[in-house]
């Protein structure tokens, strides 16, 4: 019998049962196979003397477990023993599936258009009662079951019931025929009253077993079936009992799914304790669009709501639907997609819900061809659905769910069935009405470009992350994790590297040695540049890619300091390095990131007094005035390696005391390069020819 989940999801966002598996067959014991019917066998086997034949009747007793430990659960027996299997568990929710049961059976007769009118009633002693005015059960002799009528099959045997073959039912959310059993079988009374072929007809049953035979009241020209019953609380537990608020909405819900069907609601005042009503009369002949109505109340919309209803011509198959958009999202969602097969809640989706999404991108993607908006190629069901609010509902024959609690639709006819009913329907929608079929697009574009915007920087983070990974073994990164404050110090050698590393600030400075020159990249090929070890660690280093493809975005570090000895060599690789930056990452010089570190040459100190000059005109300088007069020594520093950590950190890595010169390109791009081309380019003679223009030659002592 079919199921219905204990609330459309519209109203309803309590956690969903646990798909239970499909029940399992009784279990048998096999009979062992006589010797007539056992395989002949090429070779008589030798007859073992009597004290080789094993026996297993030790082993048996011993263990306790022989064929009288085998059960053979009969009848109903089966759901009493694994209630969970049928009905996801013994909790609330559970219970309340057993109203669920009854309920999508009279579903099931008002689809058919055999009943118009469901009642539900909840009395004072906690008993359930559902009406419908439709066929009534068959209570005829049943052929297979001599003795018993077809209304006790329905009530006490597993699978069976009128949906199997699709005569008694077009579509159905029943399928199993295990629901009204199962619900007889957990109940501790139960009561079905038939109205059929003029007469009124009366059974009662308990704990799934019969109390007496089937009996005719007497004539009636009423028809319908009525269910009246009462959760076991062996199974529930002592005091489970319905939930008025519960089963109203779950009441409410089923009207929203069938605009052709009223049901009447009734319940005792003495077990409400909320606003429930008494009474209510359920009845929306506007369907999803009217419970998509008082599902987002006064929530902003892009466009009107989309609804409609389309029958498949010439068989059975429907698709209801209501579907809307808002830019603020719906309360703690930005969006939902509430989908039903049959009038049963499905709330993990399925295939139907595919075929509704597919049916909106293919629709919003033809229109922006037919408008000449190209971005529309960017959209993707994730973009159309990210915001939307939307019910769908469709009727199909021998709908294929998961479990019998029919959490999700995976039958393939509901994807095709819904995409080719739903797309006319949204394309003569979005003609009809270009100026909110504009707004709709323009709308799901900004979400399709959003999504790569975020996707773009999770690839970036990943890079980065992965980049981190890669980071060179000879790097000594800093702890700080975001670029704010932090330095990179790219040294000469691993002599200088060790003092650096003493002397830095591990929270914001990172250290990166160098073995030696670096390529001249102004006058080398791309393929050496690519080939080339310490370029590549120094580009993982700063977490960035090289060419056309760098980002300042990706940059490790907010600072990139240069720091060489005071000498020509040192000169010469901090030139090197310079144009490494201006030809292969010129937007870190641009954006003022490159610094030169500017170590000193000289230590000058008399007595206390100590100074440091960085070349020769600031040595003078110092002698001239601070140590005038003074007698002096003067160490010469012969690289950053030979200065203690102490002085390296005084003179040149401490924020508060170094002094840094920052690298800048002049506003004339084409002289800069023009410099760079003679300076650092292939052609020797113009660096020689530079060097004549520029050298001021004034030796006055030469020591050869």
């Amino acid at each position: 019998m079919g199921q219905s989940a204990d609330l459309l999801s519209l109203f309803d966002d309590e956690p969903t049962l646990p798909r239970p598996a499909e029940p399992a067959p009784v279990p048998a014991v096999e009979p062992a196979l006589t010797p007539q019917a056992a395989a002949p066998k090429p070779e008589p086997a030798p007859t073992p003397k009597p004290a080789d034949v094993p026996s297993s009747a030790p082993l048996a007793a011993a263990t306790g477990y022989s064929a009288s430990s085998i059960e053979v659960l009969e009848g109903l027996e089966p759901v009493r023993k694994r209630p969970g299997m049928y009905i996801g568990g013994t909790d609330e929710r559970a219970l309340h599936h057993l109203f669920a049961e009854v309920l999508d059976n009279a579903m099931d007769e008002a689809v058919a258009r055999h009943a118009k009118v469901i009642k539900v009633d909840l009395d004072a002693d906690g008993y359930l009662s559902v009406f419908d005015d439709g066929r009534g059960i068959p209570v005829d002799p049943h052929p297979k079951h001599p003795g018993k009528s077809a209304l006790e099959v329905v009530m006490t045997v597993l699978h069976s019931g009128g949906k199997f073959s699709g005569k008694a039912y077009e579509t159905s959310g029943g399928l199993h025929g295990v629901g009204v059993s199962v619900v007889n079988a957990l109940s501790d009374h139960l009561d079905v009253t038939v109205w059929r072929d003029g007469f009124e007809w009366r059974q009662s049953f308990s704990k799934g077993h019969v109390l007496g035979p089937i009996q005719q009241v007497g004539p009636s020209k009423k028809k319908g079936t009525l269910i009246r019953f009462h959760p076991d609380e062996e199974i529930f537990g002592v005091g489970a009992a319905f939930k008025p608020a519960r089963l109203f909405r779950m009441a409410r819900s089923k009207a929203y799914l069938f605009r052709g069907v009223e049901i009447k609601w009734t319940c005792a005042p003495e077990r409400i304790t909320d606003a429930t009503p008494e009474t209510a009369l359920l009845h929306f002949p506007g369907g999803l669009a009217d419970a998509l109505s008082e599902r987002i109340g006064q929530i902003e919309t892009v466009t009107p709501a989309f609804a409609g209803r389309v029958e498949r011509k010439g068989e059975a198959g429907a698709v209801e639907w209501a579907v809307t958009w808002s830019p603020i999202g719906f309360g703690e969602a930005d969006g939902f997609v509430s989908s039903y097969c049959n009038t049963v809640s499905t709330p993990d989706g399925g295939t139907h819900e595919a075929g509704f999404r597919a049916a909106l991108v293919k629709g919003l993607k033809a229109y922006g061809e037919l408008t000449n908006e190209k971005r529309a190629g960017l959209i993707t069901a994730e973009d159309v659905i990210a915001n939307a609010g939307a019910l769908i509902s469709v009727f199909i024959r021998n709908p294929e769910f998961q479990g019998q609690t029919k959490d999700r639709l995976s039958s393939p006819e509901g994807s095709r069935l819904v995409e080719q009913l739903l797309r006319d329907p949204l394309d003569h929608w979005l003609t009809e009405s270009p100026k909110q079929a504009n707004q709709l697009l323009g709308f799901v574009i900004e979400r399709a470009e959003d999504r790569l915007k975020r996707r773009k920087d999770k690839e970036v983070q990943r890079a980065a992350a992965t980049r981190k990974l890669r980071l060179p073994g000879k790097l000594s990164d800093c702890s700080r994790q975001s670029a704010e404050g932090t330095e990179l110090f790219i040294v000469e050698g691993d002599s200088a590297g060790g003092s650096a590393k003493q002397a830095r600030d591990r929270t914001t400075q990172a250290i990166l040695p160098l073995r030696g020159k670096i390529l001249n990249v102004a006058s080398a090929t791309v393929d050496k540049l690519r080939q080339n070890v310490e370029l590549s660690d120094l580009a993982l280093a700063l977490g960035v890619q090289p060419g056309n493809r760098f980002n300042i975005e990706d940059l490790r570090y907010e600072r990139i300091v240069i720091m060489t000895d005071a000498d020509v060599d040192g000169a010469h690789i901090a030139a090197l390095l310079i144009t490494f930056f201006y030809r292969v990452m010129p937007e870190t010089i641009r954006q003022g990131r490159v610094f030169m570190a500017l170590p000193p040459l000289y230590r000058i100190q008399a007595g206390a007094l100590s100074e440091y000059a960085r070349d020769d005109a600031h040595r003078d300088e110092l002698l001239a005035t601070v140590f005038k007069g003074k007698k002096t020594e003067i160490g010469r520093f012969k690289g950053l390696g030979e200065m203690m950590a102490s002085q390296l950190k005084e003179t040149t890595m401490d924020p508060k005391k170094r002094t840094l010169a920052k690298i800048e390109l002049p506003s004339d791009e084409a002289e800069i390069e023009d410099l760079v081309e003679r300076l650092m380019g292939k052609k020797a003679e113009a660096r020689y020819q530079f060097i004549q223009d520029n050298a001021r030659f004034a030796v006055a002592d030469l020591d050869v």
